[in-house]
């Protein structure tokens, strides 16, 4: 006997990929990271709606679901900006100066790490390791890395990156 699924959370076409996405994979508990792909892909991010839905669909507690989407560190919980900064916090990156290049982009853009700037022009993002150590301290600007600079140059490099 097969439990009733619930309700799209709303009309919006991009809920039908979604439920597509965890009925494809029998709606079960195993599908929970494919699932909240699909639902950042279609949307952006991770909202509270959107992990109560795939929740109840996969029949798993909300903790459960909540877990996962901060445990990874792609998945988003809050809309992000229109361009993206990943600062490399790994140990190469963090003795050549990843900490100052943070508190530049902070001064400057007035967003800390895991904040969007309030036009959503710019998000400022942490990694452990980007897999630059030689470019260190090194910065992925929307899929562009970027190494090598204090935090002046690099602000200044960040800013004609996200006015282009």
């Amino acid at each position: 006997m097969q439990r009733e699924r619930p309700d799209l959370p709303s009309n919006d076409k991009r809920w039908k990929l979604v439920n597509a996405t965890m009925r494809r994979n029998g709606y079960a508990g195993h599908a929970l990271i494919e699932a909240l792909h699909a639902v950042q892909d279609a949307f952006g991010f991770l909202d509270e709606e959107a992990m109560t839905f795939v929740a109840d669909s996969l029949d798993l507690p909300l903790s459960k679901v909540y877990g996962v989407a901060t445990f990874y560190h792609l998945f988003m919980l809050k809309p992000q900006g229109r361009h993206a900064c990943v600062v490399c916090t790994g140990t190469a990156c963090y003795i050549k100066g990843a900490g100052a290049l943070i508190e530049g982009i902070e001064a400057r853009f007035g967003a800390a790490p895991g904040e969007t700037t309030a036009d959503k022009a710019l998000s400022v993002l942490t990694a452990r390791c980007v897999g630059a150590c030689g470019l260190a301290p090194a910065v992925v600007v929307d899929g562009k890395v970027i190494g090598k600079l204090g935090p002046d140059a690099f602000c200044d490099r960040l800013a004609q990156e996200i006015a282009e």
